[in-house]
């Protein structure tokens, strides 16, 4: 298949009209519209598919290959848009949540159609970095030293109640897993911390790999291998928090897919993470993590605990691990 035949495939099947509404001029005074805003959207989704790696790279292409040109939908008439222009366009993008919608239309579509029928979905995270230079390290503040002795009871009293404000006052994500399952879907997306960290993870040979940047949060089935749900965080952000946002997602959005399993490593051995599957009406099939069980009473106890790991059971009324 030919460059234009298969660029021009891919942008009917992909329906950017709600980027197309973020830049769309909406008054008849002010500055002409002087940029292919079409034109630059399909040139930004060819981007990804050529693999072309910057966007610099991208306006040089455009410039020195006029059948590349025409086939994103610029004119010989039209100046190329500058990388001020894009920088805009993608930092309006990236402000709203035109791409998701994008997805969830393109997904919809692929459902109604019978392509998605998958019983399984997988969730996991993967590391994105970040262009930016990581920031110098900050020497961290010397905390006052405690005062020595048991508090009195007036003292602890007020530890407790500034221990309490000071949990109330926390974002979603700071706090316990738990406190997840009593918040939207909405709540939980627009609280996602998306500032570049670093993070850290293992890699297959159980070595820690570090990286400046993000993470990104994939729910995938299984059989089709479509990307069903997908969020972006902060690359400290551990996996097991944004399993719950996740699965609140795919009920939201797609409220007649239905699955029968979910699987995970063990980053994601979470009680709540299993409450919200069994919330879903599936089974969760998560590996387990030895190191948030507690340390046995005694020998007998503790025999007991290495027989369940090993058979590893799945509990029918629960619909989770046998822990």
């Amino acid at each position: 298949m030919e460059q234009k035949d298969r660029f021009r495939e891919i942008f009917e099947t992909i329906g950017i009209t709600p980027i197309l509404r973020l830049v769309r001029k909406t008054s008849l005074y002010g500055a002409p519209v002087e940029v292919n805003d079409r034109a630059m959207v399909n040139s930004l989704i060819v981007r990804i598919i050529e693999r072309i790696p910057t966007i610099k790279d991208l306006i040089k292409r455009l410039q020195n290959d006029i059948l590349f040109r025409l086939n994103c939908g610029f004119m010989l008439s039209e100046a190329i848009p500058s990388a001020s222009s894009y920088s805009r366009l993608v930092r309006k993008m990236s402000q709203s949540h035109a791409l998701e919608e994008m997805q969830e239309q393109l997904l919809k579509q692929a459902m109604a159609e019978s392509f998605i029928t998958d019983d399984t979905i997988a969730i996991d995270a993967t590391h994105i970095e970040a262009r930016d230079q990581a920031p110098a390290k900050q020497e961290k503040k010397k905390t006052e030293l405690k005062k020595r002795g048991r508090l009195s009871k007036a003292e602890r009293e007020a530890w407790l109640e500034q221990k309490q404000e000071e949990e109330k006052r926390k974002p979603i994500y700071k706090k316990e897993i738990a406190a997840q399952l009593s918040e939207t879907f909405h709540l939980l997306r627009d609280e996602m911390p998306l500032d570049p960290q670093w993070g850290i993870k293992k890699n297959s040979d159980g070595k820690n790999v570090f990286w400046y940047g993000y993470k990104g949060h994939l729910a995938v089935g299984t059989k089709s291998q479509y990307i069903i749900g997908a969020m972006l965080s902060s690359g400290n952000l551990i996996d097991g928090k944004a399993a719950i946002p996740l699965l609140k997602g795919l009920a939201f959005q797609y409220p007649n897919f239905h699955f029968n399993y979910a699987t995970m490593d063990a980053g994601y051995d979470y009680e709540p993470i299993y409450k919200q599957v069994q919330e879903a009406q599936a089974h969760a099939v998560i590996a387990y993590n030895r190191r948030r069980e507690p340390e046995p009473v005694s020998s007998r106890s503790g025999i007991l605990s290495q027989i369940i790991r090993d058979l590893y059971l799945v509990n029918p009324l629960t619909k989770g691990i046998l822990r």
